[in-house]
């Protein structure tokens, strides 16, 4: 943003009435300079604007009146013994009484024949009307009221900060320093949108003078947000078809004969998604898609079939996945597939470097035992000599010992679960000019509006069919008065040589909330319910090590039932699992629910999951039902996102995305103008100084670790 200027960078606590025991209360919200404090904005407004004679007020509503003080005092409360402020305030329609309640400084700030508003609930005392605690405001001419006789912001605050307190301090710096706040939206989009600009509408987000100015501010506000984050996407975008890629010469006969390997017939999505990413492939600039698919739709199919057209064409691929248990699975499934075609793997993580090359150099053969560390510098040896053609692993793909020698194909796998960071040092791991196209991957269902909003720089291919054969996955609520009946079904699926999902909401047990805790249905249902089988525990709080054990051993076949937190929603594939029962399901989003779901149904075996509410009132019920009667996932993201707003998929999807403060999901169309708008500018942005100093600054903010 443009504001170095001198007053915007004032520090808090050199702004009026602000003290240093009140400025740490204002550096816990955040604010530390008077910039900070003018972008710190209310959650709500309290309506005081109509004004009424003290003759119209009635018991039991919330009136704002203008009076006159006829006259106050202190006393102590014979009961309590605490000071009680009392006052007679009066207009030309009558006069009422006011109390407040240990506050005896009042008596300092309120005199006879003060003018005052005051705002409040009004409550019978005994024959008469009385006010008690309301909030007061001297009336001063010329000068606008702040806390009264308008729509009053209220903020989150901490501590002993009065809502009275901030909004003077606000109020003050915004007087003083409002007019430095520079536009940088261009001019002719706020004419063309009919926006307020930017000084106008922050003073009006803070101190609107009607509903109407509020709503106008809002959606100034709003376009605002939507408007940085495209132009920024639209910044990334620009700036990486501006760089070189290996573009690709595809061989139709080697393609065909690829595709007549697969070993089962293509939905329609993926030949869709194939035809969309070898189109890119072509080009002499990097890919940057994301592969949206829905639990088992053959996300990895098609990141297999690109890694096998890529090995032929003479370029190595590169997948990364972020758990060690997740890339020993995609490591064997491609490893099945490519390997028939003479297609050389290989998996590095952080325990083990193996390739289907030998890893053993000829000089070491005679060697019976070649030590872990050299087995692993001969998998980096390989790589980087070109002898691998594809690479599986975790982080450990993007340390700096790890060379490539022509990567040209790189796969982000569960993408939001790594930084841009991340994904950069991935792309830039060629010894020459060219980058990688890239593939991102996510199983989370995400609504169209709000892959717009969240990844504007990337190309979009959505997998929204599931294979055939598949059976779809019989989804139940279940209220507790058939607790005993699935119990009695579970042992029957693992006595059937299958396995079982039990997730619960927490990790440790709540007196407050009341729903089931990992730690605590582990040890009772391993006592009570089922003592003769075997039992895992996952959860959030154990070390990584940990938990790629369980997983590990859960994968096996080992573990029979599998009690654990969210932690399990996006991960491995378990044919063998058939059973999920969710525990507290109120507790979670319908994508969230799905997501869960698609652990289990992964086999040819037929698949159940069980919703069980924590709380079986109708509501929580009907919502639930939502999630047993569809099993596509996007349309249940998209529920979710009605229903709960964009909070509960952002936080699946994305959660170091910088927060909207205004804009929702649900303005969809102001985030296609965001993005018209955005596209039609970044060519121009050298034109808008200021619009590119605030994507700069905006830039140095974003930060998805």
């Amino acid at each position: 943003m443009i504001m170095n200027n001198t007053g915007l960078s004032t520090p808090i606590s050199k702004l009026g009435r602000v003290g240093a025991k009140t400025a740490v209360l204002f550096n816990k919200l955040g604010i530390h300079t008077c910039k900070d404090l003018l972008f710190y904005f209310p959650f709500r407004f309290d309506d005081f604007s109509h004004v009424i004679p003290i003759s119209e007020a009635t018991a039991g509503t919330e009136v704002t009146i203008r009076a006159r003080i006829q006259l106050v005092n202190n006393r102590r409360s014979a009961r309590t013994r605490k000071i009680v402020t009392e006052a007679i305030v009066a207009d030309d329609s009558g006069s009422i009484r006011v109390v407040w309640f240990n506050q005896p400084y009042l008596m300092k700030n309120l005199a006879v024949g003060d003018e005052v508003y005051l705002s409040g609930k009004t409550s019978d005392h005994f024959l008469d009307l009385q006010l008690t605690s309301p909030v007061y405001e001297k009336i001063y001419a010329h000068q606008e009221t702040l806390h009264t006789a308008r729509l009053v912001p209220i903020y989150s605050l901490t501590g002993s900060l009065t809502q009275k307190q901030f909004r003077t301090v606000l109020g003050n710096a915004i007087a003083r320093f409002g007019d430095e706040i520079e536009e940088w939206i261009p001019a002719d989009i706020i004419a063309h949108e009919q926006l307020p600009g930017r000084v106008e509408a922050l003073r009006a987000i803070h101190f609107p003078e009607n509903k109407d100015q509020c709503a106008a501010a809002t959606l100034r506000m709003k376009f605002e947000e939507l408007f940085r984050l495209q132009v920024y996407s639209a910044q990334q975008r620009s700036q990486l078809l501006g760089q070189k890629a290996y573009a690709v010469a595809l061989n139709t006969r080697e393609t065909d004969a690829i595709f007549s390997r697969i070993p089962f017939t293509l939905t329609g999505a993926q030949k869709q998604a194939l035809k969309e990413i070898m189109d890119d492939i072509e080009k002499s600039h990097p890919m940057n898609r994301l592969l949206e698919g829905d639990v088992g739709s053959g996300k990895t199919v098609v990141a297999s079939v690109i890694a096998a057209i890529m090995t032929l064409a003479g370029y190595q691929s590169a997948i990364m996945a972020p758990t060690e248990i997740l890339a020993q699975q995609h490591y064997q499934s491609l490893l099945k597939f490519l390997g028939p075609m003479g297609i050389t793997c290989a998996i590095i993580t952080g325990s083990q470097a193996i390739s289907s090359v030998s890893p053993v150099r000829k000089e070491e053969e005679s060697q019976k035992k070649v030590s872990k560390q050299k087995e692993r510098q001969a998998v980096y040896d390989q790589v980087e000599q070109g002898e691998v053609n594809v690479v599986i692993g975790t982080h450990a793909l993007i340390q700096e010992r790890m060379k490539f020698f022509r990567l040209g194909f790189a796969v982000v796998d569960e993408q939001h679960r790594f930084g841009v960071n991340q994904r950069k040092a991935l792309r830039e791991k060629n010894p020459d000019e060219e980058m990688p196209h890239l593939l991102s991957m996510t199983a989370t269902p995400i609504p169209r509006s709000l892959a717009l909003t969240l990844y504007g720089d990337l190309d979009v291919s959505i997998l929204n069919e599931l294979p055939q054969g598949r059976l779809p996955i019989i989804t139940k609520v279940v209220p507790n008065s058939y607790r005993e009946w699935t119990y009695d079904f579970i042992k029957q699926q693992i006595h059937s040589g299958r396995q079982v999902f039990i997730i619960c909401p927490l990790i440790d047990p709540s007196d407050t909330l009341g729903y089931k805790s990992v730690k605590e249905e582990f040890e009772r249902l391993s006592r009570d319910i089922f003592p003769g089988f075997t039992m895992g525990m996952l959860h959030g709080k154990m070390k990584p090590v940990e938990k790629e054990a369980v997983m590990r051993t859960m994968v096996e076949g080992s573990i029979q039932i599998l009690v654990a937190t969210s932690v399990v929603e996006v991960g491995v594939d378990i044919p063998n699992a058939t059973v999920m029962l969710i525990e507290g399901a109120d507790r979670f989003g319908l994508a969230q629910l799905h997501q869960f779901r698609g652990r289990v149904g992964r086999g040819a075996d037929q698949s159940y999951c069980f919703l069980m509410p924590g709380n079986e009132e109708k509501e929580s019920t009907e919502r639930l039902a939502i999630v047993a009667s569809c099993t596509d996932g996007f349309v249940l993201a998209e529920k979710d996102l009605e229903l709960r707003g964009s909070g509960d998929i952002l936080g699946t999807v994305q959660s170091g995305m910088p927060t909207l403060a205004f804009a929702t999901l649900h303005d969809t169309a102001l985030i296609q103008k965001a993005h018209a708008y955005a596209r039609d500018y970044i060519g121009r942005i050298n034109e808008f100084p200021e619009m590119k100093e605030e994507i700069a600054s905006f830039a140095q903010g974003v930060h998805l670790e």
